[in-house]
């Protein structure tokens, strides 16, 4: 249909050849008509649907669909469909694909209803560039995790890590810290990739306060692959999981800003002619989430991280790739009071604590890569990865608290009902620690598809280097407030040790992954390992099998068995006290974990229900203490245990483009130390030995359940609500000390809820769009996020104190309260 702006730019060509004198009034009366019929052309719009497939009826995924010479683009999901909303009437639509031939279609469609489409692609017949095989990401207990789904999501610590906590059999009951625990193992027993280089992190972690940014950047993210277990030959000698992050080469230029409380960030992805870069900065500020806590006092926290990324292309079959981290972070806290009520509602208890000194940390961490990749032929790769880490980390810490702690009965703070003061006293808390670590190490890796195998090997050589110098101790006075020249100080935990380590490593690895039939797949595998400071030659074969029971992978059944040897570092063969035990001997595990996923339709929408049963064996494992988030090896000592559970997780898109996901996890794991006992006292106050038996682990938690819902307003799409809540059940704990039999109390259960709320005024779909806005934004988001919305008093540790009667209490520490966060996204248009 010809608009009326059509006409009247042919009336226009007239008007000239009658008379040039009425060129200035058409001028008036054309934009009085060109704003009038704004309102009639933004009515000829229209919603195209369709399925594209193939020559063989097959439904292709990933077809690009644009309209031409316009911004709006598309492309289609697992089962080919495809959706466009406000394409103008007339248009002309390009489909693309790698392999296939682009296809064009002039379309004059309807402005009411739907407009179904079904297209069929052919196959492109011609000479192509070779493709060059490289790495095989099939995995069958490795999940591709798309992070940019759920990236709006509210989340205070701005970590890559924040959000594999939301993943099914791994939990974190800690907002500051970027640790979580995969299955009843600890923080130590996790492997973190980038790019094929293994990436180390700072080791003197008490509170999670020191922590600031994660060493993965996900704006730089492009594909993210996680394993809670049963994970392959090709992956590293950790007991519990593998988080494999790539950044790899963008398709158009990127330039992104992110402005918030405490979050800023800085994105460039910039394609090169035969290769491309990526950088990225970013910067926080945790002092008004720590300002939140139960000690008033002055905090200080900075925390920046710079990364980038280089490939080029020496020759068609040769490139290079260079990678370079640095992140930084110092907090100073000078606490000035704290009060804190605990208890029960029938004896409830105050206390009070006014303090001298301060708390300093600082780490610097630098990591670099070099990576050389050859494709000699299409079906041949060998990459040559050499990298460095450099970690310096130091604690400065001279505490001096006075404390007094009264029952105040039922009722509460402001109850009269006061019995008196049940404790009082000094404690000096000293931390003098400098810790570096320098590890390098160069790899060899070699990928070969042989018909319908696809064979992988390698072999890596490592150092590590660890200079540890520890200086500390506790006191307490019970006598009354007294200074440290004239009271009755106790002291404990007196630790003035020196340490330093050099260990080589060799390991190596060959793995298969090949098919048997069409619906059958089995990935086996093994691993050596050997290190200079245990002497232990380890071997560690694995075996994976994948199979589709339905069409289309409706239904895949899963089923991995393997064995999982740790060999000794730096922080697992240092003793409680500081001293090393060089005696100390790789941790060991065998995985059997079973699993299933099934594509459904329900609810409105494309559902997908994951489930998987593990029992993991452990041998020979290193038991520990967890103290204020730090953990504290009992390396003198060894245990067996088991850890066995069950993970659920149902996801789907229950509003448009927008993905959610509900998980359950139920685990149990205990252990056994060996020649294990403490003495009692019977009924007859004789002294007895009692062997303790199986413990609970420090990372015990029966429940752990969470959800991440998106959807979007109904009258107006362009707002979205992010909602995030996590429920974790409760986890042993016990005073400060080596005994691990005394962990019989609990943490409470961890919960919070954080809501999410953004626009983007650049979305296709806003019904008004700045001019300025369309001109130069691709999408500009406002976020307003609520953290911990029902302010629950999460508990992360416990000050344990005695009373005059030498009763002892543990004084919770609690977590960040309710804050109010807004943040600003902005991609620029590059074109």
């Amino acid at each position: 249909m010809k608009t009326l702006s059509h006409y009247l730019l042919k009336f226009h060509f007239q008007l000239i050849q009658w008379n040039h004198s009425l060129y200035s009034f058409y001028i008036l009366l054309a934009t009085l008509f060109l704003l009038t019929s704004n309102s009639a052309l933004a009515q000829d719009y229209a919603l195209i649907k369709g399925v594209v497939s193939s020559d063989k009826s097959e439904l292709l995924s990933g077809v690009t669909i644009q309209v031409k010479n316009q911004s709006i683009i598309g492309q289609t999901n697992k089962e080919g469909e495809f959706s466009l909303i406000k394409v103008p009437a007339k248009s002309t639509l390009i489909f693309s694909r790698l392999g296939y031939k682009s296809f064009s279609l002039e379309l004059g469609l309807e402005t009411v209803g739907e407009n179904i489409l079904n297209i069929v692609l052919i196959p492109e017949i011609q000479s192509l560039d070779e493709v060059y095989i490289t790495e095989k990401f099939k995995a069958y207990n490795l999940n591709n995790i798309d992070f940019a789904k759920f990236s709006a999501f509210p989340q205070n610590s701005g970590s890559f890590e924040s959000f594999i906590k939301n993943l099914p059999g791994v939990a974190g009951n800690n907002e500051l810290s970027s640790q979580y625990s995969v299955r009843g193992g600890n923080f130590d027993e996790n492997l973190v990739y980038l790019n094929n280089v293994e990436i180390y992190r700072p080791l003197l972690i008490r509170s999670g306060q020191q922590e600031g940014l994660g060493f993965i950047n996900p704006s730089l993210s492009s594909n993210v692959y996680f394993s809670a277990g049963g994970f392959e030959a090709r992956y590293g000698d950790k007991l519990s999981s593998i988080l494999d992050v790539r950044y790899n080469k963008p398709d158009s230029l990127t330039i992104e800003a992110q402005a918030g409380l405490l979050l800023s960030s800085a994105t460039l992805k910039l394609p090169l002619k035969n290769g491309f870069l990526l950088a990225g900065l970013r910067t926080k500020n945790n002092q008004s989430l720590l300002e939140r806590q139960n000690i008033d006092g002055e905090y200080s926290s900075r925390f920046s991280d710079y990364q980038f990324l280089l490939k080029h292309n020496i020759t068609p079959k040769l490139n290079f790739s260079l990678f370079g981290l640095y992140n930084q972070g110092k907090l100073e806290v000078i606490p000035k009071n704290r009060i804190t009520e605990f208890g029960t509602s029938d004896d409830v208890l105050r206390l009070f604590v006014n303090y001298s000194g301060s708390e300093k940390s600082q780490y610097d961490a630098t990591n670099g890569a070099l990576t050389f990749s050859y494709n000699p032929n299409s079906t041949l790769n060998v990459k040559w990865i050499s990298s460095i880490a450099s970690i310096n980390e130091n604690e400065d810490t001279n505490l001096l608290g006075w404390y007094s702690f009264i029952e105040r009965g039922s009722g509460g703070l402001n109850s009269s009902n006061t019995t008196g003061l049940l404790g009082a006293g000094s404690n000096q808390t000293f931390f003098q620690n400098e810790l570096k670590s320098l590890i390098y190490n160069s790899e060899l890796k070699i990928y070969k598809q042989i018909k319908t195998s696809f064979l992988e090997m390698g072999l890596r050589f490592q150092t590590d280097i660890i200079e540890d110098q520890l200086n500390e101790f506790n006191a307490t006075d019970t006598s009354g407030y007294s200074y440290p020249e004239t009271g009755k100080w106790a002291f404990s935990d007196l630790i003035d040790q020196t340490n330093k380590v050099n260990i080589q490593r060799l390991s190596g690895f060959i793995q298969n992954t090949f098919n048997i039939g069409s619906k059958l797949t089995i990935a086996a595998g093994m691993r050596f390992n050997y290190n200079n400071f245990s002497n232990e030659n380890l071997i560690s074969p694995r075996l994976s099998f994948m199979y589709s029971a339905g069409q289309n992978d409706q239904v895949l059944l899963r089923f991995s068995v393997g064995n999982y040897n740790q060999a000794p570092y730096y922080r697992d063969i240092k003793n409680y006290n500081g001293l090393l035990n060089l005696n100390a001997r790789a941790q060991k595990s065998f995985h059997f974990i079973s699993g299933a996923d099934y594509t459904f339709d329900g609810l409105g929408t494309r559902l997908k229900f994951s489930s998987e049963l593990y029992y993991k064996i452990l041998a020979k494992i290193t038991p520990y203490k967890i103290e204020d988030l730090k953990i504290r090896y009992l390396s003198d000592k060894t245990a067996k245990g088991y850890a066995a559970g069950a993970d659920f997780a149902l996801s789907g898109k229950f509003a448009k483009d927008l993905e959610s996901t509900f998980r359950i996890s139920i685990m149990k794991t205990e252990e056994d130390i060996v020649d294990d006992s403490y003495f009692s006292q019977d009924k007859l106050g004789n002294a007895i030995s009692i062997n303790p038996g199986y413990l609970r682990r420090p990372t015990d938690q029966l429940f752990n359940i969470g959800m991440m819902f998106q959807d979007r307003l109904i009258q107006n799409p362009t707002y979205k609500v992010h909602l995030n809540l996590i429920y974790s059940s409760a986890l042993p704990v016990g005073p400060p000390g080596p005994q691990r039999h005394t962990d019989r109390f609990k943490i409470p259960a961890y919960k919070r809820v954080d809501i999410g709320f953004s626009k983007d005024f650049a979305d296709l779909e806003s019904r008004k769009r700045a001019p300025f806005v369309k001109k130069y934004f691709q999408s500009l988001s406002l976020h307003a996020e609520l953290f911990n919305l029902l302010n629950f008093k999460n508990t992360i540790s416990y000050l344990w104190l005695n009373d005059k009667k030498g009763n002892q209490y543990a004084v919770p520490n609690y977590l960040s309260a309710r804050m109010l966060n807004l943040r600003l996204i902005a991609k620029l248009k590059t074109k």
